[in-house]
Order: structure tokens, then C-alpha cells, then sequence
């Protein structure tokens, strides 16, 4: 008797990134480079609307979700069978939840990155923290078409 697989249908991508500016670019430039090794090519619409979503969502958890000595983690998730891409950002400032944005700030440089997630996201949210420490995960999914399925396993 033997078994099928389903085929794969998604790709992920998660790591940790200290929570600095600096760590909050490599995981802009970490996210840019697999979507386009997943099907979404530098410089199209999907490609650019993730990876600024991710942008921002790791600015926000550098800028308020730090707690010194602990990093930030992202989980990237294409699914090509969905055509989405979901981005989700954890840190551990779970006392400190995203207000949904309503207007921009009338002065200032800051407070417009959940306003841009609002309008390029197709939906995004927040929820306790997976992985059973303290915080939260701020998420959003964008629509993704032309995403490469995943080789099957041997």
C-alpha cells in the first residue's frame, strides 16, 4: 500500500531580528528577496505592497513593541494555492495593541504605518502571541498572484 502526499501549497520563512532600526531593515530586505524567489519578482505591485507591509509592521514592532533584550520575530507565509502572501509580526509588548488607524496625524512624520497596512492589506489584525510568551502578533495578508507552489518533498 502506499501513500499520497497532498501537494505543498505554501512557503514560510521565520526568523528572529533584534529590535532596532537596523534589524527592522534586514527583515525588509530578508522578506523582498524570498518573495521574489517565490514567483514575485522585484518591482511588481504584489512584490512591493508585501514587502512594505512587512516594512512597516517590523518599524511598529522596533518603535513600540521593544523590550530591551528581547528580539522580534516574523513569519512570512505565501500560499500559492490562496495567491496571498500573510506577514505576522510578534514581539513581547502585549499591553501595547495597534489602535486601528482612522485619520493621519495632522503634524508629525510618524504614526501613518498602520494606515498604510489598512489600505494595501486585503486584512490584517492582531492576536495574543503563538508561541506561549508574553506579547502579541500584529498580521496582515495581501493578495499575491502569480506565487510559485513549493517542490514537493521526496
Amino acid at each position: 500500500m502506499t501513500a499520497t502526499q497532498s501537494p505543498l501549497t505554501a512557503h514560510q520563512f521565520t526568523m528572529r531580528f533584534s529590535p532596532t532600526p537596523r534589524g527592522a531593515r534586514l527583515a525588509r530586505r530578508l522578506c523582498g528577496h524570498r518573495l521574489d524567489a517565490w514567483g514575485l519578482p522585484y518591482g511588481s505591485d504584489a512584490h512591493d505592497v508585501a514587502t512594505l507591509v512587512a516594512a512597516e509592521l517590523c518599524a511598529n514592532a522596533v518603535r513600540h513593541g521593544h523590550v530591551a533584550g528581547r528580539d522580534f520575530h516574523l513569519l512570512l507565509t505565501a500560499d500559492a494555492a490562496a495567491g496571498t502572501v500573510r506577514v505576522e509580526v510578534s514581539d513581547t509588548r502585549g499591553e501595547r495593541l495597534p489602535m486601528p488607524p482612522s485619520s493621519p496625524p495632522a503634524d508629525g512624520e510618524g504614526g501613518r504605518g498602520l494606515l498604510l497596512v489598512a489600505a494595501l492589506a486585503d486584512r490584517w489584525g492582531c492576536c495574543p502571541r503563538r508561541s506561549g510568551g508574553p506579547g502579541k502578533t500584529v498580521w496582515a495578508e495581501c493578495a499575491a498572484p502569480g506565487l510559485i507552489s513549493p517542490a514537493p518533498l521526496p
